[in-house]
C-alpha cells in the first residue's frame, strides 16, 4: 500500500542533521550564513527525502506567491484557451503558477477580476483587453497582449501583417473585389487586420467591409449577411477577420448554391481547432501562441524582478509584435474568369 506518512518538514530535516530549523530554512532559500558545504548537505538531505517547499510559507517569508494572473475576455471564444494553454506553459517553464479569469465580454468584470486577482496576491498579470479598453494600473506589473494599436500593449500577433498576407495571397488569385467580413467596428484586433488587407490590395483590386454587429443591430442576431448576393454583384473573394466569421460566412454560401472556391473564395484568421476539418477545410493565417507567450511571461517576470510585484506598471517587451504565418488550404483558390464576367454583367 502506499504511504500515508506525511512528508518531511523543516524540524524533521534540522533534527535528522542536528542543525537548527534556522539553518535549514536559511540553507534552502539561500539566505543567512550558512557555509557552502553545510547548504549542500542539507539541500542534498532534503532532496533524498523527498522534500517539496510549502508554497504559503515561502510567500510568508520572500514575500512573493509565485503565482501569476491571465485575465481573457471569453473563454468560450475558442481562441483564448489555445492562449491560455500557452501562458501556462511559459509560466510552468520558468516555475510560476497561473490563476485564470474570464471578464465575460464585459468591461466592469473585467476591472472586477482584475481586483480579485490581485487580493489573491498574484506577483503579475496578462491581460487580453476586451474591445481594446485600456487597463488602469493595476497594483502589480501588467503585460497587455492585444495588439500594436492598442495602448500599453506589451507583445502580440502582427494582425496588419497578417492581413497583408492574407491581401497578397488573394491577389496571387487573381481576386479583384473583396468584402471584408469583421464582427466589431471597435476592436483594434479586427481593426488593424481590416486595414492590413486594404494594405496589401494591388492596383485593380477594391475592399467593402461588412461589419455584422451593426447589420444586426438593423436586422436581428442570426440574421444573413447576403453574400450570394455579394457574389452575384461581382464580389469574388471574403476575407473574415477571425475563423469564426469565416464558419458563418462559408455555411451561408454554401446552403445558398455558391461553390467554395469555385465560385467564391473564403479566408479567416487565427486557426482554430476546427479550420482545417470544416469543407472545405479553410484558408487562415496562425498566430505563433508560444512565442507570444514566452515573451509576455518573460517580460511580466523581469519587471517583476526589478521593480517588486506591488508597484503598477504596465510591461514593454523588445519585441511588441510576432509575425503571423499564411496556412493555404481548399477555401480560396483561383477566380475562374469566366463566371466572373458572367456575375459582373449580370449584376
Amino acid at each position: 500500500m502506499p504511504s500515508t506518512r506525511p512528508g518531511p518538514n523543516l524540524s524533521r530535516i534540522a533534527t535528522s542533521l542536528g542543525v537548527s530549523v534556522a539553518t535549514v530554512s536559511n540553507a534552502l532559500s539561500g539566505k543567512g550564513r550558512v557555509s557552502e558545504q553545510l547548504a549542500e548537505k542539507i539541500k542534498a538531505h532534503a532532496t533524498d527525502l523527498g522534500y517539496i517547499p510549502s508554497q504559503a510559507g515561502r510567500a510568508l517569508r520572500t514575500g512573493r506567491s509565485g503565482v501569476l494572473g491571465l485575465v481573457l475576455p471569453d473563454i468560450a471564444n475558442p481562441l483564448f484557451p489555445k492562449l491560455a494553454q500557452a501562458i501556462e506553459f511559459a509560466a510552468t517553464a520558468a516555475g510560476y503558477g497561473v490563476l485564470i479569469a474570464d471578464s465575460r465580454g464585459d468591461v466592469a468584470a473585467q476591472t472586477e477580476a482584475i481586483n480579485r486577482l490581485i487580493e489573491r496576491g498574484v506577483e503579475g498579470m496578462v491581460i487580453v483587453p476586451r474591445r481594446a479598453t485600456r487597463i488602469s494600473a493595476a497594483s502589480c506589473p501588467v503585460a497587455v497582449i492585444d495588439t500594436a494599436s492598442t495602448p500599453g500593449n506589451t507583445v502580440a500577433a502582427d494582425h496588419m501583417q497578417g492581413g497583408w498576407a492574407i491581401a497578397d495571397h488573394l491577389a496571387e488569385l487573381g481576386h479583384k473585389r473583396i468584402l471584408i467580413i469583421g464582427n466589431n467596428p471597435g476592436s483594434n484586433v479586427q481593426n488593424d487586420r481590416a486595414g492590413g488587407i486594404r494594405s496589401g490590395l494591388r492596383p485593380g483590386m477594391t475592399s467593402t467591409t461588412l461589419w455584422i454587429e451593426r447589420l444586426e443591430r438593423d436586422l436581428g442576431s442570426g440574421c444573413r449577411l447576403g453574400l450570394a448576393e455579394k457574389v452575384h454583384q461581382g464580389f469574388t473573394a471574403f476575407a473574415a477577420l477571425s475563423d469564426l466569421q469565416a464558419l458563418r460566412a462559408l455555411t451561408e454560401l454554401q446552403r445558398d448554391g455558391i461553390d467554395v472556391p469555385a465560385m467564391a473564395s473564403v479566408t479567416g484568421f487565427d486557426d482554430l481547432i476546427w479550420s482545417p476539418v470544416i469543407t472545405p477545410s479553410l484558408t487562415t493565417v496562425a498566430m505563433d501562441m508560444v512565442t507570444i507567450a514566452e515573451i509576455a511571461i518573460s517580460s511580466l517576470l523581469r519587471t517583476i524582478q526589478t521593480s517588486g510585484s506591488r508597484e503598477g506598471t504596465l510591461v514593454t517587451a523588445e519585441t511588441d509584435r510576432v509575425p503571423m504565418q499564411l496556412v493555404v488550404r481548399q477555401s480560396s483558390g483561383p477566380v475562374d474568369p469566366t463566371q466572373n464576367t458572367s456575375q459582373t454583367e449580370n449584376s
